[in-house]
């Protein structure tokens, strides 16, 4: 089930997912945000931006971030399996869940690693070797003011040209997210030595490390896919 995402690895390995066409300037925080609390313990969001493994290998190592798991988002839970989501016609985009702590991390500074580390949001249904529906850059919202967070940034982001190219990132309501096989969580932990992953997903936490040090943390979770 994997052959087919290494055989797209090995034809297109100038094609790595690891930087986006970002420009030169300082990568911009959130003009509108919500403001750090402590009225909650964890908040919840839902991204999708190419195969979750580099997703989720990036957002563990983000300070304040609790748990991430890797997933399915977007289609219905009958479809909400590898091989299936795979054809590209079900919906569902790879996606990961992330809880993470309020009065330490803001959703907008979420979205800042999202956009500025873990994903192109300028290609569409497409990330470095992988293409197709179920890689597409897309924000699940959970609440109004995660949309509008979203929004504003997206809007923000393209107007100060952060990209070379326009960003495509979807903002859709999330309806579902489903974990996925045991296998997929916590793979690029597990396989470090990968070529996919050392070509694609290990440049994206070392870019995260040097760009905001201030926001990285050493690699903490281990993620229990019983949500």
């Amino acid at each position: 089930m994997q052959t087919r995402r290494f055989a797209a690895l090995f034809a297109l390995l100038s094609l790595t997912a690891c930087a986006a066409s970002a420009s030169n300037a300082p990568f911009p925080n959130p003009a509108y945000d919500e403001p750090k609390t402590t009225a909650h313990a964890t908040e919840t969001a839902v991204l999708a931006g190419g195969c979750f493994w580099g997703m989720q290998s990036v957002f563990e190592h983000v300070r304040g971030v609790r748990q991430v798991w890797a997933g399915y988002s977007g289609g219905n839970a009958s479809t909400a399996q590898y091989d299936t989501v795979s054809e590209g016609n079900t919906g569902h985009a790879e996606s990961v869940k992330i809880t993470f702590d309020p009065a330490v991390l803001s959703y907008g500074q979420l979205l800042k690693i999202y956009f500025a580390v873990a994903h192109d949001p300028t290609t569409l249904d497409r990330q470095g070797p992988d293409a197709g529906t179920q890689y597409r850059s897309e924000i699940f919202y959970a609440s109004p003011e995660q949309k509008k967070i979203a929004d504003a940034y997206i809007a923000q982001l393209d107007t100060a040209k952060a990209f070379d190219d326009r960003i495509v990132t979807l903002v859709q309501p999330l309806t579902g997210f489903y974990p996925a096989e045991d296998y997929h969580q916590d793979y690029a932990r597990k396989h470090p030595n990968n070529p996919y992953i050392v070509i694609n997903d290990a440049p994206k936490v070392a870019h995260l490390k040097q760009a905001f040090p201030g926001m990285y943390q050493e690699e903490q979770m281990v993620v229990d896919v019983r949500l």
